[in-house]
């Protein structure tokens, strides 16, 4: 947090960003399509550079057309020229290379991009008025199994790479504490509810989504091995009447609460308290901002929020770690331990009844 509390640019430099802040749509859409139409592959092949002609003629593009994305690339960074030949540079290699690059791309490319122009709108009126360009649903999750499918891929290629690499440690921690009944609140489609069955041979998994989220995970684990052993639960969390059922060792909460506002969460987290034993333990996964190894992470959860806040919900956010704590607490519950460094920056809160 410390970086946050001093200006971190000169005057120059804040100038600068200024400018690539009030172009930053052109950037973008010009660097996305230098990857679509594979320039900065060619340059990562041809170190020596290639002339305008010739990348002009690789790409198929117009002469016109090449330059103008060349020219535009060349202030944003992205390429470098060395007397007629344009090479790539190292912000060009990332955006190229860099999985957590592309996958944030692709989301704002397919999901946020034109929702994006009502963020206004949403803001003033705490409802997701960008989703409004893809069909009238009150949040993204009742749309979910009806927006385009390339809007699909890349929402849910951007939730499963933020999830799936912290998998593996997060098994390591819920089972230390040998759950036979497990309860996987907002399991979309099955990955977690699959890992665990995978993980343990007689574990039980019941997943708590939304009726439409659990025809989509018996789509996606139907004939897998162990599915047997996945059980739905149809339920909409908002609903305040809605209880939690009982009789679980574990609950858990992966990528979930960020999903909602905070009245919401606690409502969520009372009802999961109300269900808990006394040795039931619940786990919250978050990506929480202020925890982050690196500033880079910080930012680009920073600006996922601003998705919540346009197209998914409207009232939603990348948690701060001591606004979740103020959820647990006024639900009645208190943090055991915290587990943080999994995967890409996740943290695991482990939570009990008072």
């Amino acid at each position: 947090m410390k970086r946050y509390s001093k200006e971190q640019h000169t005057a120059v430099e804040a100038q600068r960003l200024a400018q690539e802040i009030a172009f930053g749509p052109i950037v973008f859409q010009v660097s996305r399509l230098m990857v679509k139409f594979g320039i900065f592959a060619l340059l990562a092949e041809e170190r020596e550079g290639l002339t305008l002609a010739e990348i002009s003629e690789k790409t198929k593009l117009s002469r016109y057309a090449a330059q103008v994305l060349l020219e535009s690339s060349l202030t944003i960074g992205t390429v470098l020229i060395k007397e007629d030949r344009f090479v790539l540079a190292k912000a060009g290699w990332f955006l190229l290379n860099d999985k957590m690059a592309r996958v944030n791309m692709e989301f704002n490319h397919d999901v946020n991009y034109l929702g994006l122009f009502s963020l206004e709108e949403a803001l003033l009126n705490g409802k997701p008025e960008g989703l409004k360009v893809f069909g009238e649903w009150p949040t993204i999750y009742e749309g979910l199994s009806s927006l385009p499918e390339q809007v699909q891929k890349s929402w849910f290629g951007f939730d499963h790479y933020y999830s799936d690499c912290s998998f593996d440690q997060a098994l390591e921690i819920v089972f230390a504490n040998g759950p036979h009944k497990l309860l996987d609140v907002g399991g979309n489609t099955g990955r977690w509810a699959m890992k665990c069955v995978e993980y343990n041979s007689e574990v039980e998994v019941t997943i708590m989504d939304l009726p439409q989220q659990l025809e989509l995970m018996k789509q996606q684990t139907a004939g897998l091995k162990g599915a047997e052993r996945i059980h739905g639960y149809g339920a909409n969390l908002l609903d305040k009447s809605v209880p939690f059922p009982k009789g679980f060792d574990a609950i858990w909460m992966s990528q979930f609460l960020d999903c909602f506002s905070e009245e919401e969460v606690t409502s969520i987290l009372s009802r999961a308290a109300q269900s808990m034993g006394s040795g039931t333990k619940l786990y919250i996964m978050e990506t929480f901002w202020n925890r982050q190894k690196f500033e880079t992470a910080a930012y680009c959860l920073a600006q996922t929020s601003i998705y919540f806040t346009a197209m998914a919900n409207g009232n939603s956010k990348m948690y701060h770690t001591d606004d979740m704590i103020r959820c647990v607490h006024h639900a009645g519950l208190e943090v055991e331990t915290m587990h943080d460094g999994l995967g890409l920056g996740h943290s695991i809160m482990v939570v009990k009844a008072k």
